[in-house]
């Protein structure tokens, strides 16, 4: 066959993604920028705050039952008396003013109730650091999937355009007699299909905006890649027993757990302190005066004038016969203590399965990236063989359009593999309970600047 000129395809379509990263730097966002703005915006997420201020309030509200109580009352009556004989009626005007207070001086009810509402209180913080933690992941994970869509987009577009290429050689090729029409019409084929692939590409990138898009409340969000040369996220361990036992330590999903187990205990002494006696003190200050329109001596004799009054008490009050409600509540809240040590043993159980799972899932993930490195430059090599083959005729059209094919899809499962790295590691800390704000930071020294 004799010698054809083909024209050599690009090697490195992500080149072209880089640019366009490059070209939008100055409108590009950081995974920082959007975190900031994310918790600012997202509804679950301010959910979860608001609830967490409640429970602050509840806390506050229950440390009054330690506390006295006064309070501050008036009354002003106004009647009119009419004699069974007599000139006239009479009229009086009666005022009464007066404080109360009162003070729990004894109820067994009291500390643990306080200690109930403050275990409350941490049990919100833990869910809104658990709506923290997946915050993150999940804006993360948005961020990196229209990282992923452009890759895929460009990687498309840079393997239609070596379709073309190709496409265009095999019909100068046919026309000459260089070539069957049978590598026309394998190429035309494989550039339909490209061309097919990249509108799938593009629409795909389009939902992936629209939902990085709604974290923020802002349109056309355009994310910053990764800086290369890409560096990924070292794990803090490589022993995946240590994750598992951090995770029983500080994973808010156990602490949950843990602080309901505490709060069933409280409400059975709640229950028990049913059964017990309470002592209350109170005391009262005040005045009534009392006004008619009675004259001399029958107005005194009538109690005309400011009377003052003071009082002081104790109120004790026993138990002795509830129905059966005080052993029966005793008996629930038992029960409920034996279910909140299960939801703790269930907690616990599956936190160090999703930690385990998570962490053999990026230990499998960085081993990808480094397959699919030394795959892109195998295929790399393979390409510019089978290209150099097509030249001398012993490669067909095919075997060019197959390896073409190859780079490219193997170029954007690394691009892609490296974003799982990235992700997965933030997966990761959720899954232990360790991941925080400053993760956000540390992810974000990986992207361009």
């Amino acid at each position: 066959m004799p010698f054809v000129h083909a024209r050599r395809p690009t090697l490195q379509p992500l080149a072209i993604a880089a640019g366009f990263l490059f070209a939008g730097a100055a409108q590009a966002q950081s995974l920082q920028e959007l975190y900031d703005a994310a918790r600012g915006y997202d509804a679950t997420y301010l959910a979860a705050k608001a609830s967490a201020d409640a429970a602050a309030a509840r806390s506050a509200q229950a440390d009054a039952l330690l506390r006295p109580t006064l309070g501050l009352s008036a009354t002003g009556t106004q009647a009119r008396t009419e004699p069974p004989s007599g000139p006239s009626g009479v009229n009086s005007t009666t005022l009464t003013a007066g404080l109360q207070g009162k003070y729990s001086v004894y109820n067994a009810a009291n500390t643990p109730s306080i200690d109930k509402a403050r275990r409350g209180y941490a049990v919100a913080q833990a869910d809104l650091e658990t709506a923290e933690q997946d915050l993150i992941v999940r804006l993360a994970t948005a961020y990196f999937d229209v990282l992923a869509a452009k890759d895929a987009l460009t990687t498309s577009q840079a393997n239609k355009a070596a379709i073309a290429e190709q496409l265009a050689s095999a019909k100068r090729n046919f026309e000459v007699g260089t070539a069957t029409i049978t590598d026309t019409r394998e190429a035309q084929a494989r550039y339909d299909l490209a061309v097919a692939q990249e509108l799938a590409a593009d629409n795909d990138l389009r939902v992936k905006r629209v939902t990085l898009d709604q974290f923020v409340g802002r349109v056309g969000v355009q994310p910053k890649g990764l800086a290369t040369p890409v560096a990924l996220p070292a794990l803090a361990s490589d022993n995946v027993d240590t994750w598992v036992a951090t995770a029983d330590d500080q994973h808010p999903g156990i602490r949950k757990a843990r602080l309901g187990l505490e709060v069933a205990q409280l409400d059975t002494q709640i229950a028990r302190a049913a059964e017990k006696p309470t002592l209350d003190a109170s005391a009262t200050l005040g005045g009534q005066n009392l006004h008619n329109s009675l004259n001399g001596p029958a107005s005194v004799a009538s109690g005309v004038g400011t009377t003052k009054t003071a009082s002081v008490g104790l109120t004790f009050t026993y138990p002795i016969y509830t129905g059966g409600l005080t052993q029966n509540r005793i008996k629930e809240t038992l029960v409920l203590e034996d279910k909140a040590r299960n939801d703790l043993d269930f907690a616990r159980r599956s936190v160090s399965e999703a930690t385990r799972r998570a962490f053999f899932g990026v230990q499998s993930l960085k081993a990808q990236v480094s397959a699919f490195e030394a795959a892109e430059s195998s295929t790399k090599l393979a390409l510019e063989a089978t290209q150099l083959g097509y030249k001398v005729g012993v490669r067909v059209n095919l075997d060019v359009l197959n390896a073409q094919t190859q780079l490219y899809t193997t170029q954007r499962d690394l691009a892609k593999a490296r974003y799982d790295v990235v992700v997965n590691s933030l997966k990761l800390r959720q899954a232990s309970g360790q991941l925080r704000a400053e993760d956000v930071g540390a992810v974000n020294t990986l992207l361009v600047k």
